[in-house]
């Protein structure tokens, strides 16, 4: 499904580009560069032990998606991803193995007859190793990395709170990040907006550092590929 491969590989990319921040009121922050600042931001967030991501990526020519990923940045996560056409993937990953199950329409979608089925219980379990991203499974790992030229704008409103605004330029100037980071407290980045020629998408980050629960599906609904020998 050449539209479903479009629209996750925009997804990694969106996930992977991250990073900016600034502690609004600072003065010692108000006198670095936006470049300094945005390194320090992401060196916070890459020692986050958990984070929750919520993104939207419309594709140039269509295919667009949302995307919920629960992770702890290192090998155990939880994602869900949904076209535009209605076709969705949820996936589980815990250590090197996957849980993935499809929708209906996405099943319908990669030509099987689904006639006569309801929505999919069951679990596929297979190795981690194995999984294809342009099928729409991520990796609960995130590089927290920035690049491009790096200027500051004007403090705005996320959520009902104040954040510090930065916007990452990339170096052939088609397109641009923009940072909203958190004006007091920890400088986490609260949103990144994306605008580029052959997507623009919107990620959110919530969350920080709380919690996780990622377990396995039950048992019962788990089908094990690699007994099945498939």
């Amino acid at each position: 499904m050449r539209t479903r491969s479009t629209a996750v590989t925009a997804a990694l990319a969106c996930l992977v580009l991250v990073g900016a921040a600034v502690v609004a009121g600072d003065s010692a922050a108000e006198e670095r560069s936006a470049a300094e600042v945005l390194d320090e931001a992401n060196e916070r967030m890459r020692a986050l032990t958990s984070v929750t991501i919520d993104g939207v990526t419309d594709v140039a020519g269509g295919g667009g998606y949302s995307i919920h990923v629960t992770t702890d940045l290192t090998g155990r996560c939880t994602s869900k991803v949904t076209w535009d056409t209605g076709a969705g993937l949820e996936q589980i990953r815990i250590g090197d193995s996957d849980y993935v199950r499809p929708n209906r329409a996405l099943v319908e979608q990669s030509g099987q007859d689904v006639a006569g089925t309801q929505e999919q219980r069951f679990w596929a379990k297979t190795p981690a190793a194995e999984a294809q991203r342009e099928e729409g499974l991520i990796d609960c790992t995130h590089d927290f990395t920035s690049f491009g030229t790096v200027t500051k704008g004007k403090p705005a409103e996320v959520d009902g709170e104040w954040a510090i605004v930065l916007k990452v330029t990339e170096a052939d100037d088609e397109g641009s990040f923009t940072f909203y980071v958190a004006a007091e407290g920890e400088p986490y980045i609260r949103k990144v907006v994306y605008e580029g020629p052959e997507y623009h998408s919107t990620t959110e980050f919530s969350a920080f550092d709380e919690p996780l629960n990622v377990r396995p599906p039950a048992e019962a609904d788990v089908l094990d590929m690699s007994v099945l020998g498939r």
